[in-house]
């Protein structure tokens, strides 16, 4: 895929085994800025999560992100069809001035629940936020990245580890275009 080869920052947990996650120095309310606006989007996604499958499913569908909260937010709809069934993804992002992080959280049409959020930063135009979860009965980390060095076709994917960040399974890209 094509930002496979970015190298997923080291991950560092505190005497309580919670992530530790730092801005970067360049981290601010503008990183998302790229993503506003629609893009088509082709979404690439592994069959099953941590099953050691290699059966990819293939989709299209579109976004949509506006700003709120005077710049330092952004939400976005997702649409797509699944098994002929319409399905509307949203995410919430918000950052915080204060640490120089930002916030993702993600619901869908099927669960009505927002997600425990991803949090992290950019640095050189990729993002990457971080989460401990469970999936599957399995204590992962997940991690989104978003390559915005070609900001008219960014790339969002998500990984996650089993084992503390060690080994890394790469389960969905979306390729988007900026719908001019």
């Amino acid at each position: 895929m094509r930002n496979d080869h970015l190298k997923i920052p080291e991950v560092f947990f505190d005497e309580k085994g919670e992530l530790i996650i730092t801005a970067s120095d360049s981290s601010s309310k503008n990183d998302f800025d790229f993503f506003k606006g629609k893009s088509n989007i082709i979404n690439k996604k592994l069959k099953t999560r941590l099953s050691n499958c290699t059966e990819w499913i293939e989709f299209p569908s579109t976004q949509e992100m506006y700003t709120i909260l005077n710049g330092i937010g952004n939400i976005d709809n997702f649409l797509a069809t699944f098994d002929g069934e319409p399905f509307e993804g949203m995410t919430v992002r918000l950052f915080n001035p204060l640490t120089k992080l930002w916030s993702i959280y993600w619901s869908d049409s099927n669960t009505g629940v927002l997600d425990k959020p991803v949090i992290g930063s950019f640095e050189n135009k990729v993002g990457h936020f971080f989460s401990k979860d469970v999936y599957e009965n399995k204590e992962v980390i997940q991690v989104f990245r978003w390559d915005a060095r070609d900001e008219n076709n960014p790339v969002w994917s998500q990984a996650m580890s089993a084992d503390q960040g060690k080994n890394w399974e790469w389960n969905w890209y979306m390729f988007m275009t900026k719908v001019k």
